[in-house]
């Protein structure tokens, strides 16, 4: 820059020294808007402070509110109205106070939460107090050995807890449980595979019986067993008949509950396997059933707690005991259900009702083992296989690499004999 060119060009004032604030800038730059905070989304699982002083307060004044209509302005009476009352005003309390600080969908969310969660811990509540009722009343009974290593013949009504047991009845209901299982998942599982394999009327038919079946009181089963087996061919009491009856009732529910879990298996995964050249029956086999693996466990397990607490079938068709019977041709067997039952009849008895109890708790013990059973072997997901299943693919897979090296080695000395033979005439040039 010339001196002429710096002495014309306007000087900027310093900031601070008199007559800067008069100074204006030829050009001036346009001022950037103000940018907007983006919104934030709210979390829906963090539980702040304030949620938990609504949910408190709501709690504490829906009780007091119900204290007061309770014992002063209205006659109510009994537990249960008062637990309905005091969950219905904390409820309305909880949204009052939500309202205050939230907007409505937030004050719908919350609501929503806290009513599902309650419903949730109410039922949890309900659960534990039947077990824990169940094992606190069984309790005289559970801490003697005799109660697992006897049966019942030295026992009675006047005889002490320490005389006596509930073995002929685990060993019963073992035995019914088992017979009417081996009938009950093989012909579910059949007529769920029927119902989804082959559409057409008549798998609507029978998916109307199951239907049908499953609303079926199970007393009637018990009836039809009584009048077919022990009156019409003088099976008499005994497992054999009981298993039967309890088959009945459980084959509708392992049916229906495998069937739901069949339709939810993808259509791709089968139309895969139809394109790949293999048949229904593999495609059943190998994709549809491995498949839904899990969801088959669930539907023996439901159709195994359905069998296993019955007591109106086992008390028409195998009679009670009380000794242990093996074999469920002949005579009477006692079980877990009826075991309870007849003994929690005998109310001015304290000891009969503390053996019902504890058949009712070995039955909660028992149910408990057979369902963890059941997910252990059919719990895995699809693909998932055990440790001998790998080995075992493992093996095979070593078989058939040694097979096709064996193919592979005889092919190239098949093709090296035949490079090997001279050329011969033919009638159109030389061939080998």
């Amino acid at each position: 820059m010339t001196a002429v060119e710096s002495a014309s060009a306007p000087v900027s004032p310093v900031p601070g020294e008199p007559g800067a604030e008069s100074v204006t800038p030829a050009t001036t730059l346009p001022s950037r808007p103000a940018r907007r905070r983006a919104p934030q989304p709210r979390p829906l699982t963090m539980i702040r402070a304030g949620d938990v002083l609504s949910m408190v307060g709501a709690l504490l004044g829906a009780l007091a509110t119900t204290g007061v209509l309770w014992q002063e302005i209205s006659p109510f009476s009994g537990i249960l109205g008062f637990v309905v009352v005091t969950w219905l005003l904390f409820v309305f309390y909880y949204a009052i106070l939500m309202s205050f600080d939230e907007d409505r969908p937030t004050v719908r969310d919350r609501l929503c939460a806290v009513v599902v969660q309650s419903l949730g811990a109410l039922v949890a509540i309900a659960l534990i107090y039947i077990i824990g009722y169940t094992f606190y009343r069984a309790w005289p009974a559970l801490h003697h050995l005799n109660f697992y290593t006897q049966d019942q013949r030295k026992g009675g009504p006047t005889h002490p807890l320490t005389q006596g047991g509930a073995l002929h009845a685990v060993v019963g209901t073992l035995i019914e449980l088992g017979i009417s299982m081996g009938i009950a998942v093989p012909l579910g599982l059949l007529a769920a595979v029927f119902m989804n394999e082959v559409p057409g009327p008549y798998a609507r038919f029978v998916r109307t019986v199951v239907d049908a079946m499953t609303a079926m009181p199970d007393v009637l089963a018990g009836l039809f067993i009584y009048a077919t087996l022990i009156i019409s061919l003088g099976l008499g009491y005994c497992g054999l008949a009981a298993g039967v009856a309890l088959a009945v009732t459980a084959m509708p529910i392992v049916c229906r509950a495998a069937d739901v879990v069949l339709r939810l298996v993808p259509g791709g995964l089968t139309e895969a396997s139809y394109a790949l050249g293999a048949g229904q029956w593999r495609t059943v086999r190998y994709v549809t059933l491995p498949t839904a693996r899990s969801g088959l466990a669930t539907a023996v397990i439901l159709g195994a707690a359905r069998a296993v607490g019955e007591t109106a079938p086992v008390l028409l068709t195998a009679g009670e005991t009380d000794f242990i019977n093996f074999n469920p041709k002949h005579g009477p067997m006692m079980s877990l259900p009826l075991m309870a039952y007849s003994s929690v009849l005998q109310e001015a008895q304290h000891v009969e009702i503390a053996r019902g109890f504890g058949a009712a708790a070995l039955l909660l013990v028992l149910v408990l083992l057979l369902f963890a059973t059941a997910r252990r072997i059919g719990g895995r997901g699809a693909g998932q296989l055990t440790p001998a299943q790998r080995r075992r693919r493992a093996a095979a897979s070593r078989h058939d690499l040694a097979r096709f090296q064996r193919r592979l080695q005889a092919a190239e000395a098949a093709w090296a004999a035949q490079a090997g033979q001279p050329e011969r005439q033919g009638r159109y040039g030389s061939e080998r």
